[in-house]
């Protein structure tokens, strides 16, 4: 397995999505779905670790990558804006595509990930919600909300297929990812609104070290993990490229 090879696996996939969902007129007005590759490098991680990997699963990974897709576009929404025809056609796309999903879970009989995939979304929109609560919070509970945005799905799809034992690295790989994106949008950039919400319980440079010393921990914890999981050396060099530390 190289890097190259688990590239191309990435891409397959998401060429996959894209044809399950393109369509002519949603793409007149407004962009291809946003489909994160880290994402999707997660949802093949036990294929590309060497296991049992059939078109069923495949199929799966790709119905689940539309379900990204559309908690993607939905994000995209301004706050305070979607009126425009382009904010409307960006909501109709999301709904486009959770349809789409359903659909195809729902034609292959694959009940169960349905159910599995509609806690993780719920489980995902509940700690959204908690950004616009005007309520006090400590570190380790935004990092908790923060690690539950970005890997219910996920962690859902490997419940369903019995992939539980990667779980654990796909959960602070991509923490340390949207923590490094917090801590990026700080600095100047557009915040989300889980950062305004931190940002206002901490303060700006009480926040930058609070972050700062959650991705340090976020990163010794996924170096324990990997230490325990056998992986490719390519898979471990990759994973550490994501979260942007040298292979250790």
């Amino acid at each position: 397995m190289h890097a190259t090879t688990i590239q191309q696996a990435i891409q397959q996939l998401k060429e996959s999505i894209f044809v399950r969902v393109r369509h002519r007129a949603l793409l007149q007005y407004i962009e291809a779905p946003s489909v994160d590759e880290t994402q999707l490098f997660f949802l093949l991680l036990p294929s590309l670790n060497g296991e049992l990997w059939h078109d069923e699963l495949q199929e799966s990974a790709t119905t689940v990558g539309i379900v990204q897709a559309s908690l993607f576009e939905h994000d995209k929404i301004k706050e305070k804006d979607a009126t425009s025809k382009e904010q409307q056609l960006t909501v109709l796309s999301g709904d486009y595509y959770s349809g789409r999903y359903y659909e195809i879970l729902a034609r292959a009989g694959n009940i169960a990930l349905i159910q599995k995939l509609a806690q993780g979304i719920v489980e995902r929109c509940e700690q959204e919600i908690v950004a616009y609560e005007d309520t006090y919070r400590t570190m380790e509970q935004w990092v908790d909300s923060l690690c539950l945005i970005e890997t219910a799905i996920i962690r859902k799809f490997y419940e369903a297929h019995s992939f539980s034992k990667y779980s654990a690295v796909m959960m602070h790989a991509l923490t340390i990812q949207r923590l490094q994106n917090e801590m990026y949008t700080l600095r100047g950039h557009a915040p989300t609104a889980v950062g305004r919400a931190m940002e206002n319980c901490f303060g700006q440079q009480e926040l930058t070290h609070l972050l700062t010393v959650a991705i340090e921990t976020q990163q010794k914890l996924l170096t324990d993990e990997l230490a325990t999981l056998q992986l490719s050396e390519a898979v471990q060099q990759f994973i550490w490229q994501i979260v942007k530390v040298e292979t250790r």
